[in-house]
């Protein structure tokens, strides 16, 4: 399999998943200004939609979409524990954390790294990615992990954009369930070998 990324980008959170699952694959960096991989090939002629990540299998076909593609992996090695069985609410209270994750803080980030915003929207934008965050800290509270007491994809993914929420400087002043989570996901050696595979320590 391969795995394109662009580092410290969303693919970071499938990187973590494979890795955390021991799977074999390759990383390809992928230039998304250029639309180029690292080997200089046509992105768009790899994933018509352009975008991070996207896992290519043996046989050329392709699965797209962070919350996909974590899933699916976690599937492939159930006795790691990432994703709870087919029929346990566990594993519907897991996706849910990724549907929260995608559409209420990963979008939020959008225009916030979009030059052409305006500053006053970028302001509202902080504001409501700062009550999004209040409602993750008030749900880790008592917690170690999102579910529980298991690490899931829903932490792989959350830990990716709340990187983002460092890098830009969002204030989680009184964060501190959150804070504490983010140093416990930040030490897991799985974290740490994909941070390091794409550059970022």
């Amino acid at each position: 399999m391969k795995l394109y990324c662009k580092p410290g980008a969303c693919s970071l959170s499938p990187h973590i998943v494979a890795l955390e699952c021991g799977l074999d694959f390759t990383q390809v960096n992928v230039d998304l200004q250029k639309k180029l991989t690292e080997q200089g090939e046509d992105y768009w002629q790899i994933n018509p939609k352009g975008q991070v990540p996207a896992l290519q299998f043996d046989d050329g076909s392709l699965l797209t979409e962070g919350v996909a593609i974590v899933q699916y992996l976690a599937d492939l090695k159930p006795d790691r524990n990432l994703l709870a069985p087919t029929g346990s609410l566990t594993r519907y209270h897991t996706i849910e954390w990724l549907s929260f994750v995608s559409s209420e803080l990963h979008k939020g980030f959008s225009p916030l790294f979009r030059q052409d915003t305006p500053e006053e929207y970028k302001t509202t934008a902080r504001g409501l990615l700062q009550k999004k965050y209040q409602i993750v800290n008030d749900a880790l509270q008592d917690k170690q992990w999102l579910l529980g007491l298991r690490f899931t994809v829903a932490d792989a993914y959350l830990f990716v954009v709340t990187r983002w929420a460092k890098a830009i400087k969002l204030d989680l002043t009184g964060l501190d369930a959150l804070e504490a989570w983010f140093d416990r996901v930040s030490e897991r050696p799985a974290v740490q070998a994909a941070l390091k595979a794409e550059g970022l320590v």
